[in-house]
Parts: structure tokens; C-alpha cells; sequence
């Protein structure tokens, strides 16, 4: 019998695009992956590329070149198209950890020459002064209540509790601000997020876009070469935003709601289970659980998630029940909230008008003024900005103004995002929202739900203990 081998095709000695057409080979050639590969030559993987994937629509082929790409200096929110695709991995520069400089921001070029670009710039300068500012009284205030340990230097001092204090004052950061992000991609996926990117509204992602593509060009010279605007989406784009009913302001004082849900979620849920391990229909399986008695629904419900550890992921038959929220998180914990893609998320623009939330430390640190006043000189800004460019007016808006997302997922998404996002390291807004969606789904699901391992804390209790206004 032949023996079995597993071994690296290493990007080190082979293009992304060679080591596609090598595992497409496969498929129709009894060689192994090595002597495919060293018949192999890049100009003889551009063109069965150029037959297959672009002639033929072979696109899974694709899947297998990938990619490393680094962004620096970009927009948070251009960073927030660029990390809108699902099929892949980033690592962006955190604001929990890593302090902003005065001059760290973009000026959106929609607003070169235009009337309002200096006092744009104006405003956002004025944001990075009040940050600047905050640093400072609301570290005191962390320094008084994590003291310096015995022999602990002042750089070490510092490191530990920096999260403490740059968590509270990254709310006065507007979008405008600068970031680094990396991302991990396969061609595929690549090439879709450059015509999203090439379609997008804003000028400084279509800019992003161009050069990505040029970037991409250079190790997979045939998979993205036909990456264009596509005219469906930047047509569709327009005509929604030319509705004027879409942008009305309707008052909604709840922000969480749970708008949806499958109602026999949990019994679905179970009798999937049952299915996977049994050989009855699923029709059965379902009419079974739905005959159990209120003392048998539970036992199997142990069963299936009993024995579940902290970092155990639950079986995928927890992915057959859904539920649909309508949220309005602060813009910080949206940053988080977003890297959450195995959910259907649809967030609405950044705006001023859902107000903003205050952190208890600002107003404890003697600093409620100061940053009342940049937010409302982000407000304004926003409001005069909006009658130019809607699009455009979101570069002023502050992390600590509110907005709001729909979001549609399965039982072992919510497993993921309320165990991870409730933890005690967890920044305090992202805690709020996972409290709060937990407690929602435990609320119509009890039975399956106890399973989670959440932190000990309610969601009142966090906007209790960490904001003095959401």
C-alpha cells in the first residue's frame, strides 16, 4: 500500500499562483503534488489559470494561491470595508493598547479644495487635543486604583494598566484616525474584495482598492487581473441613497431587540443531533423530541452539550437555529462586534444623531466637559458635512457615538460571541452588548443556553458600573 505523506508546498520556492495549479492537478492526474509542482513554471501557471479559472469559472481554484497583505496608514473606516469580507484573517492596530499621535488621521480626498475641509480639519485636530488631553487625568485616576507593585518600574507599571485608561479615552477617537491592519487571503476572496472596494462610495477606498489590486498583481498576475467595478453594485448603491424616506430619523428607545427567531429553534437543534447520529428521517427525529416530556428534553439537551469545556467549540448541529437582532452599540464596540463574521451583519453609516455614550472614568477624572464639548463639536461638523456628503460626514464621528447594526445568527455563533465578548478581559462596551444578547436568547431558549460559560456580570451591571450616560 502506497504510504501516506503530508508536507508543505512552501511558498519560500513556489508562487501563490504555482501552488493553485498544482492541488487543481490533482483532480485529474495520478502524480504527486511534488512532481506536478516541479513540471511547473509560472508562466505555465498563467496560462492554465487563464484557461480554467477565467476561461472556464473554475474559481475554487483560486482559493488555493494565498496571499499576505499589509495596510498601513488607512482610515478606521475604510478599515472597515477592507475587513467587511468574511473569507479572511486580519490583525488590526488596537485601540485598547496602542496610543494615537496629533497628525495620526486621513483627510478624505472627496473634501480637497472643498469650503469645509479646514474647518473639517479644524474639528478633527480639536478631537486629537481633547484625546491627548484625557490621557493624562484618567490615567491618574487608574494609577490611584491599580498602585505599583513592589520593585515594579514605572515603564512596567504603565504597560500593565495602559489598556485601563487608553480603553476610555479611544471614545474621543473619530474615524478619520489612522490604522494598520494585515490581512491573510486567498485570491478568491481577494478579487471579490477588490471590486467591492472599487465600487465602494467613498473615494479612499476605491483609491485602497487600486492599489490592492496592483499589489495582488504582482504574486497572482492572472486571478485578479479582471477585478473591475461592478456596475450593479455602485448603481444599486446610488439609487438607495437617493431615497429620501430611508433617511428619517424614527425615534427607538430599546437598543436590543431580538426582532426574530425560530421559535422551535431548540427542539430543531435536538432533533438534528439525533439525526447525525441515528438513521431515522429528520421528520422523525423531530416528532420525537417534540413527544418528550419536560424531564426528558433537558436529559437530552445534557447530552448534547454537557460535557462542553471552556474553549470547546459545540457541535454544528447548534447552527439550526437562528436569531435576528437590531442593535445600537457605540461605535468602539462596533470595531469589535464587526470581527464577528460568521454573523450577517448590516450596519448602518456612522452617524451623530443616535447620540454618544460617556465612560463613568471620564466624568470621575474631572473630564466631562472637555469631552462634552468634542463631542458636540463632532456633532456639528457632522451636520454640516452630511449636507455636502453623507458619506464623508462619517470621518468626524467619535468611537463613543452610537449606531446601529442588524444581526442574524445560529445558537453556535452566539456560543462564540457571548462566552468570548462577556469575558473579565473584555473591553466594557462589547461586555454590554454580549450580556445583553445572551440574556435575550436565554430569555426564548432557556434549555440550551445554560450551557454558556459567560463572566458573572449582567448587562445592567456593566452601564452601571463603567458609563454615565449610554
Amino acid at each position: 500500500m502506497p504510504e501516506r505523506e503530508i508536507y508543505l508546498l512552501s511558498p519560500r520556492a513556489l508562487s501563490p499562483e504555482t501552488i493553485a495549479v498544482a492541488f487543481a492537478k490533482t483532480s485529474r492526474s495520478p502524480q504527486s503534488f511534488r512532481a506536478i509542482a516541479a513540471e511547473l513554471s509560472d508562466e505555465k501557471s498563467a496560462q492554465f489559470h487563464e484557461k480554467w479559472v477565467v476561461g472556464y469559472g473554475h474559481a475554487s481554484v483560486a482559493e488555493h494561491a494565498v496571499l499576505h497583505i499589509a495596510f498601513e496608514n488607512v482610515s478606521r473606516l475604510a478599515i472597515e470595508s477592507i475587513e467587511g469580507n468574511r473569507l479572511a484573517s486580519y490583525t488590526e492596530k488596537s485601540t485598547r493598547y496602542q496610543k494615537w499621535g496629533s497628525d495620526d488621521f486621513t483627510i478624505p480626498p472627496e473634501l480637497e479644495g472643498h469650503p469645509l475641509c479646514n474647518e473639517h480639519v479644524d474639528t478633527i485636530r480639536f478631537l486629537f487635543k481633547t484625546y491627548a488631553d484625557s490621557l493624562d487625568p484618567v490615567r491618574s485616576l487608574i494609577f490611584e486604583r491599580f498602585p505599583r507593585r513592589e520593585n515594579e518600574k514605572d515603564e512596567a507599571w504603565d504597560r500593565r494598566i495602559r489598556s485601563k485608561y487608553v480603553d476610555i479615552c479611544r471614545f474621543i477617537l473619530p474615524a478619520a484616525s489612522l490604522a494598520n491592519v494585515g490581512m491573510t487571503a486567498n485570491a478568491r476572496a481577494l478579487e471579490n474584495m477588490i471590486r467591492k472596494m472599487l465600487s465602494h462610495e467613498l473615494a479612499e477606498v476605491r483609491q485602497i482598492g487600486e492599489k490592492v489590486k496592483e499589489v495582488a498583481l504582482g504574486e497572482t498576475p492572472t486571478l485578479v487581473k479582471y477585478a473591475d467595478a461592478v456596475p450593479y453594485l455602485a448603481e444599486t448603491i446610488n439609487e438607495f441613497n437617493s431615497m429620501d424616506t430611508i433617511h428619517r430619523i424614527f425615534t427607538e428607545n430599546e437598543w436590543c431587540t431580538l426582532i426574530d427567531y425560530d421559535k422551535e429553534g431548540e427542539k430543531r437543534i435536538l432533533a438534528a443531533a439525533l439525526y447525525r447520529f441515528g438513521e431515522m428521517s429528520y421528520a422523525d427525529a423531530l416528532a420525537y423530541v417534540k413527544s418528550l416530556n419536560d424531564e426528558e428534553k433537558p436529559k437530552l439537551a445534557e447530552s448534547l452539550l454537557g460535557r462542553l469545556g471552556k474553549y470547546d467549540v459545540p457541535l454544528r448541529e447548534l447552527e439550526y437555529s437562528t436569531y435576528t437582532f437590531d442593535l445600537i452599540m457605540d461605535q468602539g464596540a462596533y470595531a469589535e462586534f464587526k470581527r464577528h463574521r460568521m454573523m450577517t451583519q448590516t450596519p448602518q453609516k456612522l452617524t451623530t444623531r443616535l447620540g454618544y455614550a460617556t465612560p463613568r472614568l471620564i466624568t470621575e477624572a474631572g473630564f466631562g466637559s472637555q469631552y462634552e464639548a468634542a463631542m458636540q463639536s463632532a456633532a456639528k461638523m457632522y451636520e454640516k458635512l452630511y449636507q455636502f456628503n453623507p458619506n464623508v460626514a462619517q470621518y468626524v464621528v467619535p468611537n463613543g457615538f452610537n449606531r446601529r447594526v442588524l444581526a442574524e445568527f445560529n445558537l453556535r455563533e452566539a456560543f462564540a460571541f457571548c462566552q468570548l465578548r462577556s469575558a473579565a478581559n473584555a473591553h466594557f462596551s462589547i461586555r454590554r452588548i454580549a450580556q445583553r444578547i445572551y440574556e435575550e436568547i436565554a430569555r426564548v431558549h432557556p434549555l440550551l443556553t445554560k450551557y454558556m460559560k459567560l463572566h458573572d456580570e449582567t448587562w445592567k451591571g456593566v452601564e452601571e458600573g463603567y458609563f454615565t450616560e449610554v
